[in-house]
């Protein structure tokens, strides 16, 4: 069982009480306009919160990923749009290039990201392309000291809000996986816009969209890593956030959790709370152990990352456990609240929705299963 130790323990604390009294408030606003929420993310950013796991020397807070998780956690508990939104631009838009970006390509980026004065997004996803990551169609040709890329990506977090997305597109078709490759792209490099804003049944404040590259011209400089390490650079970066996926789905389960448990206590029916009939109390009971499995699951996951050993299965099994958990969460804590849970009155129907994309973004939980299963079978 992982124990958190005094720093970690103060993060949660502070975490917890800034999302509890800044964070939460504004969550059905944002839900119901689904506007971008910028002051959470500049607040957070104030806080060191945007760069977490990111080296001090970069502008980061310099912790670990347990630290790191819990954040998210916390944070997905009192918003799950503005967790997605935190663990995006932190696991995909901002630790793969302290890990496979150069010195250069560090000192120019990361100080902004990692302070949250810029945004961070990660461009995989394709309209034919998405849990076969293979198959993607973006071309990027080299021309000189540049390369031009063509295509288009969907689904993209943060899209039209970030202002750094690394980009993946093949640079030979023939080559498969291998001519996959990852490139930096600012925002406002000519020929590259942004198209459709998706409008989402839950996390509907994060902003989701299409992206679109017309001969867009991106410096050879702005490769990131080598021509063909696109692929292993896009897995070993989903490995990661796949855990951060794991805490936000925890987070999301202990919001919807503590509403169904609170009003548990005062609702009354036959002369008594309904937590008092068995019935409900064994759902509470059920609620509580799921979510502290599946925390455990994603702490695991968090401490092999931390000392440096192999993390993908674990990842991948956090991801799947917490992320179905969450969702049946939710949904058990509208049942306990009837129609008032059923309402937007309550936050419980927000969290029933947010909950489902984690069942989905980052490898949905059918392609996790095809991980962890190529893990124990090659062992």
């Amino acid at each position: 069982m992982a124990i958190l130790n005094e720093e970690q323990l103060a993060i949660q604390k502070l975490v917890r009480e800034f999302a509890e009294k800044e964070i939460a408030p504004k969550a059905a606003h944002y839900d119901h306009t689904e506007e971008f929420p910028w002051d959470n993310i500049r607040q957070l950013a104030d806080m060191g919160l945007m760069g977490v796991p990111i080296d001090e020397k970069y502008e980061g807070t310099g912790l670990d990923a347990m630290s790191y998780m819990i954040t998210i956690e916390e944070i997905s508990k009192a918003c799950a749009a503005t967790g997605a939104i935190v663990a995006i631009h932190t696991s995909a838009g901002s630790v793969p290039l302290e890990l496979f970006g150069t010195e250069e390509q560090k000192e120019k980026y990361l100080p902004d990201l990692a302070s949250g004065r810029k945004i961070g997004a990660f461009a995989l996803t394709e309209p034919n392309a998405g849990s076969d990551a293979a198959k993607v169609s973006t071309t990027a040709i080299l021309d000189g000291n540049e390369y031009i890329l063509n295509g288009a990506k969907c689904f993209i977090s943060n899209g039209g809000a970030a202002d750094t997305y690394l980009v993946f597109a093949t640079v030979d078709k023939s080559k498969g996986l291998k001519g996959i490759t990852g490139f930096i792209v600012e925002k406002g490099t000519p020929g590259f816009s942004i198209g459709k804003k998706e409008e989402k049944m839950g996390i509907r404040a994060s902003a989701t969209a299409e992206l679109i590259f017309n001969n867009c011209r991106i410096p050879k400089e702005n490769l990131l890593g080598k021509e063909g390490e696109g692929f292993k650079i896009a897995m070993i970066t989903l490995d990661g956030a796949r855990i951060g996926i794991g805490a936000q789905a925890v987070g999301i389960a202990q919001g919807a959790y503590q509403e169904a448990l609170r009003y548990s206590k005062v609702r009354e029916q036959f002369g008594k709370p309904i937590a008092a009939n068995q019935a409900i109390a064994f759902k509470l009971a059920d609620m509580a152990i799921q979510i502290e499995a599946a925390r455990q699951l994603v702490y695991h996951a968090a401490g092999l990352k931390d000392a440096g050993q192999s993390y993908g299965k674990e990842a991948a099994m956090a991801k799947t456990f917490a992320s179905d958990m969450a969702v049946k969460v939710a949904l058990e804590a509208v049942q306990i609240m009837g129609g008032y849970g059923y309402s937007r009155e309550y936050p419980v129907e927000r969290m029933l929705r947010d909950s489902k994309i984690t069942q989905i973004y980052e490898g949905t939980n059918e392609i996790q299963r095809i991980v962890i299963a190529g893990h124990i079978l090659r062992k």
